[in-house]
């Protein structure tokens, strides 16, 4: 993939399709009852962390969603996501830890920025953490393959370039990894969303929209799947033939 690539935000043309989100959300709501027969987990505890200028009122539908497939579902509990603002880090680290310390290894979901701290927090505590699922986070590149810099900027006090921070959500964490993506997301370039395959890391394309990344259906029904993997035991994902069509191969050119 090429630097340039990475560099680019998403065209212009694809923010005018960011309204769909509320008919993706409509479209969960609609295919709950199917959404039942999703995979079920084995009740360990799922951290869901929200996106840049998102609290936990955002992920709120997912969380549900998750909790009737069996985990023991947590939001981030620290108000608006606007960075790493003092205390941030270090808040996320000790519910980790204190999750960990009571009922096992954690499952980390995050949203945009909220996958670039669930990265940061399995890379720092692989022993703590069961597996990482990113939804439309920007893992690599820089600041312009989003854009959202400037919002992150104002909001969080730091520069959008941040390498001490970068070096730990750039390098795959060593724990079972999923990236989720759509090509058609209008704030983060899909390109800086696709992750190094290796075995035990993989990507799952959807069509969907940014804002509507944690509401969409087939989105949260590859997260259950995900997430029910039993640890030491993970595979690729790979869709029911019923439900193929709406996940594209993410490898095509």
């Amino acid at each position: 993939m090429s630097t340039a690539a990475l560099a680019r935000p998403p065209s212009n043309l694809l923010l005018l399709a960011e309204g769909r989100a509320l008919w993706e959300a409509g479209a969960t709501l609609a295919l709950w009852p199917l959404l039942q027969f999703a995979p079920r987990g084995d009740g360990h505890s799922v951290v869901v962390l929200p996106g840049l200028g998102a609290s936990d009122g955002s992920t709120e539908l997912l969380r549900r969603f998750l909790s009737t497939r069996g985990y023991a579902v947590h939001g981030w509990g620290l108000g608006t996501n606007c960075g790493p603002l003092p205390g941030v880090e270090k808040g996320l680290e000790q519910l980790l830890d204190r999750l960990h310390g009571h009922t096992g290894k954690v499952s980390l979901v995050g949203w945009s920025l909220g996958g670039v701290f669930a990265r940061m927090l399995a890379s720092k505590a692989p022993g703590a953490v069961r597996s990482v699922i990113t939804l439309g986070s920007p893992l690599r590149g820089n600041s312009k393959a989003t854009r959202a810099a400037k919002a992150y900027e104002l909001l969080s006090g730091q520069p959008a370039d941040d390498p001490a921070r970068q070096r730990w959500v750039k390098a795959t964490p060593r724990v079972p990894t999923t990236s989720i993506f759509s090509r058609s997301d209008a704030i983060v370039s899909w390109h800086s969303s696709f992750e190094k395959e290796t075995p035990s890391s993989e990507n799952i394309e959807v069509e969907a929209s940014h804002l509507g990344l944690g509401v969409h259906p087939a989105v949260l029904y590859a997260v259950a799947d995900r997430l029910s993997m039993s640890e030491n035991q993970w595979r690729r994902f790979e869709a029911p033939a019923a439900l193929r069509a709406f996940y594209p191969d993410p490898a095509r050119d």
